[in-house]
């Protein structure tokens, strides 16, 4: 119970550091009532983040409120119509940006969606002022045209017109031109939901490099930018624990190698939305199978090398410990990727312990080769049938 505890302890610092070094993306998003933001948002970030609620103003009487939902921020405005309230929202904006910007990256507006519903025909003389003045205060602005029908890989012809509309006023905007998208499929109509993927890939283009990571982690319809982002995290660790030359045996008592380890699951943990609790119960079961293999693999290798405790064996000890390391970040990566697929227990229910280190074992064996020895076969199967 103790180790468990320690264990727990130990990533809970971790996971709480790379939280922080993870920060928050903030997106501002504007539009009239009944445009679609929310179910936009929550096509891209989930559903759980349009329904928590009014959030807190940015600033003292702000009609403009922030809600936090993990590592993403949405401003909103409440009280305050886009088309009637213009002057005043733009003003509040101005001085919530002000405020802002003497703050850390993480505590400023990032980017701005500004939506218009795709089939009203006329796009405003206030509505292009309106993003000009968001252009002003430095912010950029990405225009969204949602619930726009598409046919035969057609866009409505009046949503092509208002398109153009908007083009033709030669607006400060990303891409030089509107996105359109249909956030959820309508089955009845036959209209499939689409460009989100686009709008989402705009958004990182324009979004400032340093809460890439943060969107990254909040996004759900880009699988591939998270597993790019995991490995980006498993090599600087990898060559972290290299550098270090600590005992390459996964999670014994090697000061420096396990913050590492531990730092670089959390990491990843965060991208694919695992919570502490959940994540530690994981992270738990999986380290359990690499000590196993780890121990066993090194026994090994110590016996084939003369010489090991020496120079050579401190150099060699630094290779395993970097390739152990490796190994593990991307075993741990396809544990994550297995439980928000629902296919390590229930969503929200309990974890299966033994399916997780089944996976990570599997996964982990795969990568672990060192002097010609195929290690994947070195010690058995860890037997656990225990739920958490």
């Amino acid at each position: 119970m103790a180790g468990t505890d320690w264990f727990r302890d130990t990533f809970r610092t971790e996971f709480d550091k790379q939280s922080a070094a993870m920060g928050r993306f903030n997106l501002a998003i504007f539009g009239k009532t009944g445009v679609g933001k929310s179910t936009l948002i929550n096509a891209i970030f989930g559903e759980e983040v349009a329904r928590t609620g009014i959030g807190e103003p940015v600033t003292h009487s702000s009609h403009l409120y922030l809600d936090k939902v993990g590592h993403l921020g949405i401003i909103d405005t409440a009280g305050l119509e886009i088309g009637k309230d213009n002057k005043q929202i733009l003003d509040e904006l101005n001085r919530a940006v002000i405020a802002m910007r003497r703050q850390p990256l993480s505590e400023q507006i990032h980017v701005v969606w500004f939506c218009i519903r795709g089939m009203d025909r006329r796009f405003e003389d206030t509505e292009a002022d309106f993003v000009r003045r968001l252009d002003d205060l430095g912010l950029p602005v990405i225009i969204v045209m949602t619930q726009v029908p598409m046919r035969d890989n057609h866009f409505h012809p009046d949503a092509v017109a208002l398109a153009e509309q908007i083009m033709a006023r030669r607006l400060p905007i990303a891409g030089a031109r509107p996105f359109m998208t249909y956030a959820k499929a309508d089955e009845f109509a036959g209209q499939r939901a689409y460009g989100l993927k686009d709008l989402l890939d705009a958004t990182f283009r324009v979004a400032p490099e340093g809460v890439h990571g943060a969107l990254v982690a909040a996004q759900e319809i880009d699988q591939s930018r998270k597993e790019q982002e995991a490995r980006k995290h498993i090599a600087t660790a990898a060559a972290s624990a290299g550098a270090a030359a600590a005992t390459p045996i996964p999670f014994s008592d090697a000061a420096l190698l396990v913050p590492i380890q531990l730092a670089m699951m959390a990491r990843i943990a965060q991208l694919y939305k695992i919570k502490f609790e959940r994540a530690a119960l994981m992270a738990i079961a999986s380290t359990a199978a690499a000590t196993q293999v780890g121990r066993a693999a090194f026994t090994n290798l110590l016996k084939m090398v003369p010489g090991a405790g020496t120079v050579v064996g401190g150099a060699i000890g630094a290779g395993v410990a970097s390739t152990f390391t490796y190994a593990m970040g991307q075993a741990w990566t396809a544990v994550c990727q297995r439980m928000v697929r629902g296919q390590l227990g229930p969503l929200g229910g309990a974890i299966d312990n033994e399916r997780v280190r089944q996976v990570f074992l599997d996964e982990f064996r795969k990568r672990v080769k060192f002097g010609g020895k195929d290690l994947r076969h070195e010690s058995g199967p860890v037997s656990s049938n225990r739920r958490s």
